[in-house]
């Protein structure tokens, strides 16, 4: 017998292993296995097991031993795990990868153990030669049902010392017990039961429960999304099968991940980012055991090993932060639809301004929609007004019209959100005497300012450097700062309303563990007056004391040179407006900006969605644009900027050659990324769009093995690219 193994390295390619005959009836597909490789051992994956050698005559090496028997990856996983590594055009072992959190993985990765105390007699009362202390602290034991050491030392006032002279009468036994590391355990989450449904979210959820292709929820925001969710787990719960319920914001998780464990207790998981190793394995392994049955997490959750896999929810499915930006550049909602169709599993894609592919592919019969027109409860929809900033006779930050709102919500004692998708201070610092902004080193961006730390910061490579004194091109010491950030808007708010409580929502306040709950739930309690943040407070929050929604500088996303930005301007604008009016007190949003008449403005304040969609469908129709076709981006980069810019001609004129044989394939010329340099890396891309992806992988991996890269360049391919700049 021999197997085929994918090692943990991105080599594309699996090797042969014999198995040795002790193994062969332990070993089963999906296993992690230690494996020579070379000089070293390495670990790898089962991705296959054959009866007879496949490879030449030579002789094999046979694999060292199983490292877990429990398969880290059922079958159907593995067929999602091929299919996505065949799709993105990415290294197996990439995707493997991306599929288990690296605490899983990590050598000496274990489970954590501490001393635990349990009675050892079935009479509740101790023998008479005991002291009355010890006669007391078995009793204790005995009501507890035991406990762990250190906790019941400290419960009950005793020492360790004292436990082990009750283990040594033989009353308790003490022995090391595996204790999960919970990410909730100092969160008390009050049970809830299933509320009553409106006509809409009673309507949607009878669609979703007989579906048998893929559900656009199209609900308004506040329409009760959230709870047609968790009526449909239930129902997958009682028919004995499990659910995955992915969200775009980590932010967003301790939000949702109480909702579902007010309602099904334990049974919820939770895996990301910002959980310790410690709780990652310990989650993962609970939910590999069969011990949790949800499992609520960002765009990796779509790998989660539930078994007997019901149903996927993705939420906010329009969401970018569902794409991965590094390889495996999979998308996590396709991923889901592709999972649930291999598992014959309901997938449910959910949100109040959904991606044109999505309601494309509602258009198309592809999906069905189910459709929540209403806000849940005594919620109406706020009212939108558009502000125009250059009629603004005080070119400041904020409009008067906003001031005024904000001043009247602190006066009613009610929840003001401004939202601005850019962080920092000032975006840029730039010397007045001659007009140079202060770059950073690696990259050719300008460093944003950061009051908080004096300090500029890059947010490309992560770079930083003190603010000089004097301009370091001229040495005038007339230095300026342009542009706004989350931190500056924060002081002109302490300026304008200085009894004001505000708390920051950005990727500098959220940096530590809890942060972002913490700052959630400050608010959520009423402990602060106003919430400014970036896109992190834009979606699936629900606060009902926010009556008042602004938005500065609509323009950011808009004035991106990407075909998407309108797309991204109208998603933002509508679900960080759905912020307001959410419970009895009616709501109301501004929106600044120098752009009055784009119609991804007009449309976000009017909500309507369909016509948007019908305008930005058809320019993509006219212009051959996704929905209608394929796109990826070819990325090459080098060191050293002539190769980078040599190389990218090189590839473009292939790309251009391999066109000229397959119809309606298309490739732009290379040009510098929108970023040329990035962490000291020069950066040109290609845009290839092709009526499917198989003639994209088809040219990719005819350049590619004709033309292997040099040394020192890089070449990268991103299959359904968001970013095209």
């Amino acid at each position: 017998m021999t197997v085929q193994v994918a090692i943990d390295l991105a080599l594309d390619r699996l090797f042969e292993y014999e198995v040795p005959a002790a193994l062969e009836k332990k070993l089963a597909v999906g296993q992690l296995l230690s494996v020579p490789f070379a000089h070293r051992r390495a670990q790898g994956f089962a991705m296959e097991v054959l009866p007879v050698r496949t490879a030449g005559n030579y002789k094999l090496k046979a694999i060292y031993g199983i490292v877990d028997e429990v398969p880290f990856f059922s079958a159907n996983v593995l067929t999602l795990v091929k299919k996505v590594a065949s799709y993105t055009i990415s290294p197996l072992e990439t995707v493997l990868r991306a599929a288990v959190p690296a605490a899983v993985m990590r050598p000496g990765a274990r489970e954590k153990t501490q001393l635990f105390v349990e009675p050892a007699q079935s009479a509740h009362e101790a023998p008479a030669q005991c002291t009355a202390r010890q006669k007391w602290l078995y009793a204790q034991i005995v009501r507890l049902g035991g406990g762990w050491m250190n906790m019941l030392a400290r419960e009950l006032k005793t020492t360790p010392q004292s436990l082990r002279v009750l283990e040594a009468l033989g009353l308790v036994k003490i022995a090391p017990h595996a204790r999960r590391r919970d990410p909730f355990a100092d969160r008390k989450i009050l049970p809830s039961r299933p509320l009553a449904l409106n006509a809409g979210q009673a309507a949607a959820l009878k669609e979703i429960c007989a579906a048998e292709k893929p559900v656009l929820l199209y609900g308004v925001t506040g329409s009760g999304k959230t709870e047609v969710y968790l009526q449909a787990i239930a129902h997958e719960l009682e028919a004995g099968r499990g659910a995955i319920v992915m969200v775009p914001e980590i932010s967003l998780t301790p939000q949702t991940v109480q909702r579902f464990r007010s309602r099904f207790g334990d049974m919820v998981a939770v895996l990301h980012s910002a959980l310790s190793d410690g709780e990652r394995y310990d989650e993962w392994h609970r939910i590999r055991s069969g011990g949790a049955r949800v499992v609520v997490g960002p765009r990796s959750a779509v790998f989660a090993p539930v078994s007997k896999l019901g149903l996927i929810v993705v939420d906010e499915e329009h969401d970018t932060s569902y794409k991965q930006d590094s390889v495996p550049r999979y998308n996590a909602r396709d991923v889901a639809v592709m999972r649930a169709k291999i598992e014959g599993a309901r997938v449910v894609l959910g949100s109040a301004t959904p991606s044109l592919e999505s309601w494309r592919n509602v258009e198309s019969g592809k999906y069905a929609i189910a459709r929540m027109p209403d806000r849940a409860g005594a919620g109406k929809l706020p009212g939108v007004g558009i502000v125009d900033m250059s009629e603004e006779k005080e070119k400041g930050i904020f409009s008067s019209r906003l001031l005024d709102a904000i001043s009247t919500r602190l006066e009613r004692a009610e929840q003001t959100i401004l939202f601005l998708n850019r962080r920092g201070y000032s975006r840029a610092v730039i010397c007045a005497s001659c007009a140079e902004p202060i770059m950073c080193d690696a990259c050719s961006v300008a460093y944003t300012y950061h009051k908080a730390d004096s300090c500029l910061r890059c947010h490309v490579c992560g770079a930083w450097r003190e603010l000089p004194r004097t301009c370091p091109k001229c040495g005038a010491a007339a230095l300026e700062y342009r542009g706004i950030g989350t931190q500056r808007v924060e002081c002109a708010l302490k300026a304008c309303f200085p009894d004001a409580r505000i708390l920051r929502m950005d990727a500098d306040s959220t940096r530590g563990k809890n942060s972002h709950d913490d700052i959630l739930g400050a608010f959520r309690r009423g402990e602060a007056d106003i919430l400014l943040g970036t896109q992190m407070i834009a979606k699936g929050l629900d606060f009902p004391r926010v009556t008042l929604v602004g938005v500065l500088n609509a323009d950011v996303s808009l004035n991106m040179p990407d075909f998407r930005a309108s797309e991204h301007t109208y998603q933002l604008l509508s679900q960080v407006a759905g912020r307001a009016g959410r419970a009895e007190l009616p709501g109301e949003v501004y929106i600044q900006t120098f752009n009055p008449d784009a119609p991804a403005i007009v449309s976000a304040s009017r909500g309507d969605f369909a016509a948007f969609a019908a305008q930005e469908l058809q320019e993509r129709r006219e212009a051959n644009f996704p929905p209608y076709c394929k796109l990826a981006t070819l990325g090459i980069s080098s060191r050293d900027q002539a190769l980078a810019a040599s190389w990218s001609a090189m590839c473009a004129e292939s790309f251009a050659s391999f066109s000229k044989n397959v119809p309606g394939f298309h490739s732009s010329e290379a040009y510098p990324s929108a970023i040329e340099k990035a962490d000291g890396w020069y950066r040109w891309q290609i845009v290839v769009r092709s009526p499917t992806q198989a003639a994209i992988a088809a040219a990719w991996k005819w350049f590619s093995s004709s033309r292997p890269p040099a040394k020192d360049v890089r070449l990268v391919i991103d299959m359904d690219a968001y970013s095209v700049v």
